[in-house]
């Protein structure tokens, strides 16, 4: 039987969420942790993020937690989801990238964002403005000519000159249409918007131009999937995120991830149950065949060659087992195909 499972990659992206009642490094730790652990089922990436300010994300130095990440496992691709450029100048990209590629050689990507901090406090801190990423595109053709040695400066990245690091373009707003025109893979979410998806990958082909780092459009869809023996289990493994983004939006700040019954025993107002289950409806989330036959129509909709989950939960035990059966679907389908 034909299948898209077959013929894509999956892969994670873990943001490093904190816990209630656990402190910010032992969810770094866990991030290597479950690095190593997806490894070992198969999985062909593994990336980490960047956000800054973020009580519920530890993860604020994307390259050094990579490092840590690469170090501790030795097959699978390793990365970030991403780095945001316009936090940083090109340069210093380059030559962490290039570090990087040098310890790991073969195993290294370089997923790149555009955005500038969700606050203006955090932005303050980090001396930029809302419109620097305006300048997103300029930015990204310095970082790769500095990976070519195009750099008009008469300066030379090093190590980085001369390397090959794959970049990947997060698609967030004119994303899509900076990879489009740079030729670079882009990677895309959320898998709850099906439409807007569609539209941005449709738009990322028309417009997509052959480079160097690509020959043809390469697509990776992200979001959240979560795989239990029960729906009502994998509903389980999305409440502690759901609460904590409604939370995020009705009072302004990203909490650390609270216990799934914790929540379901909060009294909540109109706009955050509201905003609460907005988080929980549209999920990919149920058993091995249900997701397996969801996964199956995103994937021959959106004709992308890769997904990347990115969910995140309380319970860590969960979570793990959600992976190793969504492992379990993948490695099923490849075998049978």
């Amino acid at each position: 039987m034909s299948s898209a499972i077959v013929s894509a990659r999956f892969s994670v992206l873990d943001r490093s969420r904190t816990r209630e009642g656990h402190p910010g490094a032992e969810a770094l730790r866990d991030t290597v942790r479950l690095a190593r652990e997806v490894e070992a089922l198969g999985y062909h990436r593994f990336w980490v993020s960047e956000h800054h300010g973020v009580p519920g994300v530890a993860g604020s130095a994307p390259t050094v937690l990579a490092a840590a990440v690469a170090a501790a496992t030795s097959r699978i691709r390793v990365g970030t989801g991403g780095v945001m450029l316009p936090n940083h100048r090109p340069l210093v990209v380059a030559e962490q990238f290039g570090v990087l590629e040098a310890l790991f050689p073969g195993r290294v990507d370089m997923g790149l964002g555009r955005s500038v901090g969700f606050t203006d406090g955090v932005r303050r801190a980090l001396g930029r403005g809302k419109d620097d990423a305006d300048d997103f595109a300029a930015q990204l053709d310095e970082l790769l000519g500095w990976f070519s040695g195009t750099s008009p400066t008469g300066v030379h990245a090093r190590p980085a000159e001369g390397l090959s690091v794959p970049p990947f373009v997060l698609a967030m707003g004119e994303g899509a249409a900076i990879a489009a025109r740079a030729g670079l893979p882009m990677v895309i979410g959320d898998l709850r918007d099906r439409e807007r998806m569609l539209r941005g990958i449709d738009r990322y082909r028309a417009a997509f131009r052959p480079s160097p780092w690509a020959r043809e459009p390469y697509v990776v869809i992200s979001g959240t999937v979560a795989v239990a023996a029960t729906p009502e289990e994998a509903r389980r493994i999305l409440i502690p995120e759901a609460w904590s983004m409604a939370h995020a939006r009705t009072h302004g700040t990203f909490p650390p991830l609270p216990p799934a019954d914790r929540v379901e025993s909060l009294p909540m107002t109109a706009k955050e149950r509201g905003h609460y289950e907005s988080g929980l409806a549209g999920q990919l989330a149920g058993t091995e065949d249900q997701v397996a036959h969801e996964l199956e129509t995103v994937l021959k909709e959106t004709g992308a060659q890769e997904l990347l989950v990115t969910t995140s939960t309380y319970d860590r035990t969960a979570l793990l087992d959600s992976y190793r059966r969504l492992a379990r679907i993948f490695t099923a389908r490849t075998r049978r195909g």
